[in-house]
């Protein structure tokens, strides 16, 4: 209806263009703005309802945040609604492993050994690996970042959960007060439950399968210090140092025995041997 009036060219450009990077993005909101200079100047009705939806021309980017209390236990059957319909959202987790916004009661999110309210001692079950979970569908992007210990890494996530055309969630490490840690230094937190293994750094993009590659990338590497070193760091562990020699010492190797697993468990699904149509194939990993 407003063809005539508009210039063919600019209209052409803003309804064909694509939108997937950020440059191209970029040059959808100029020319957008560019129809919006040129629609106030007009006095049509016509006019003045495409200037209130113009802004809805350019690609926009929907992001869902909450902590982990929302989406490991309370919110976990919406979370694996949304990731289950397909849709392009992406999903930001805030990990700080424990009901910190009503006073701090452990989760499915709480690690072994921490303590919190209705786990004074210790939680005596490692927490849910709700990022292996969302792997199990074959078209979400899933991420785990930390921060404080890999800066690069956490940007390529975010870029890369917000190019993908499809439901993505990044896990991210979040230092907390009731982990009984000086707030003032958290990267020290970060790069310790990294390098020990018990927060692992990973990105799993569907794409690569396109390409034959593995779609997991395991970003951290073998833990460089002993779990132990990590959790003697954190306030919330210390029930765990309390306990006598024995049951302490077997406390240890319980917990490193679980990290342990758990990588080697991320280690190998993230192999360089894939299986394409029935023959195992070498691949690259990064």
């Amino acid at each position: 209806m407003m063809m005539n009036t508009l210039d063919f060219d600019l209209v052409h450009d803003i309804i064909s263009v694509r939108q997937k990077t950020e440059n191209e993005i970029l040059e959808q909101r100029k020319r957008v703005d560019t129809l919006k200079d040129f629609l106030k100047t007009m006095q049509s009705n016509e006019g003045k309802a495409l200037l209130k939806i113009a802004d809805s021309l350019v690609k926009q980017s929907i992001w869902c945040v909450g902590g982990d209390g929302w989406a490991y236990d309370i919110g976990f059957g919406g979370l694996d609604h949304v990731i289950a319909s397909g849709k392009n959202v992406n999903i930001l987790i805030l990990d700080n492993e424990v009901y910190s916004n009503t006073g701090g009661q452990m989760s499915k999110a709480t690690p072994y050994g921490a303590a919190a309210k209705f786990g004074f001692n210790g939680k005596l079950k490692q927490k849910k690996d709700l990022g292996l979970m969302a792997m199990t569908y074959d078209d979400v992007y899933v991420a785990s970042v930390a921060i404080g210990a890999d800066q690069e890494q956490t940007l390529k996530a975010f870029i890369e959960a917000e190019n993908y055309d499809g439901p993505s969630i990044i896990i991210a490490y979040s230092h907390s007060k009731s982990h009984g840690i000086d707030m003032k230094n958290p990267s020290r937190y970060h790069k310790a439950a990294v390098n020990s293994g018990q927060w692992l750094l990973y990105r799993n993009d569907p794409r690569r399968q396109d390409s034959n590659l593995n779609t997991l990338q395991l970003d951290s590497n073998i833990p460089s210090i002993k779990v132990e070193d990590y959790l003697k760091l954190e306030d919330r562990f210390s029930s765990l140092f309390h306990t006598n020699k024995q049951d302490f010492e077997l406390l240890m190797r319980q917990i490193q025995k679980q990290v342990d697993r758990r990588f080697n468990n991320y280690h190998a699904k993230a192999s360089t041997t894939l299986i394409v149509n029935n023959k195992e194939k070498k691949i690259e990993i990064s």
